[in-house]
């Protein structure tokens, strides 16, 4: 609770009637359950809505918005994919009873994908600490953990020839891969080179790597891998 007391300066303070006046406000027009919202909606980034978030997005700069390649609604098969990148088989005129999608001819299209309210908000954590942190090594280590937290090894390694590689031990999904790709929250000293190497699991290899994340597997169960 506020104590308006404390506001009133040392010259009014003997007044009754001014006292009077104010006390009855402050029971007319106790502020407090607006000012917790406030802070709840807008303020606190960890509990603020979408409309909190909007605001935070302009401050730290970074889109609820993202460009995410697709495959143009292409015959495929039920997967977990946000937003789904696959259509049922059948005609491609979605007024059809049997509206669905051709076979994937090989070129992907690029649209625009609305990140959720808790997808956003892990961006522009991501996005403030992108803003303010040194472009060290274990600076940024602790960055691309926190934007992905749980999912598995990611850290950055220096090339040593001006370029520098952000390289993630798991699968990513289209959405987390465009925000690495074009929402710029990833950064990066200046005149480097910056490179995404995603290097899922059940990959051939050796079990001295199975220390690293277990995302290996033995011949005849998995291929070599392949660098993009």
């Amino acid at each position: 609770m506020l104590n308006f007391d404390q506001t009133i300066i040392s010259q009014f303070q003997p007044g009754p009637s001014l006292s009077q006046l104010i006390d009855n406000l402050d029971e007319y027009l106790d502020p407090t359950a607006d000012l917790i919202a406030f802070y709840d909606n807008v303020w606190n980034v960890d509990t603020a809505n979408d409309f909190g978030l909007n605001i935070w997005g302009r401050i730290v700069g970074v889109s609820r918005v993202i460009p995410i390649a697709g495959t143009n609604g292409a015959f495929g098969f039920s997967n977990s994919d946000s937003p789904p990148d696959w259509e049922n088989f059948g005609s491609n005129v979605t007024s059809a009873s049997t509206a669905g999608g051709p076979f994937y001819a090989g070129g992907a299209s690029t649209g625009s994908y609305t990140l959720n309210t808790e997808s956003y908000r892990t961006l522009i954590l991501a996005k403030a600490l992108a803003n303010i942190v040194a472009t060290t090594t274990p600076a940024l280590n602790q960055l691309v953990q926190n934007l992905f937290p749980g999912m598995g090894r990611a850290f950055v390694t220096d090339n040593l020839n001006m370029t520098m590689t952000y390289v993630f031990e798991f699968a990513l999904t289209p959405i987390q891969y465009a925000i690495l790709a074009y929402s710029g929250v990833l950064p990066h000293p200046g005149g480097v080179g910056v490179n995404i190497l995603v290097i899922p699991g059940g990959f051939f290899g050796f079990d001295e790597m199975l220390e690293a994340g277990g995302d290996v597997t033995t011949w005849g169960f998995g291929q070599f891998y392949a660098t993009p």
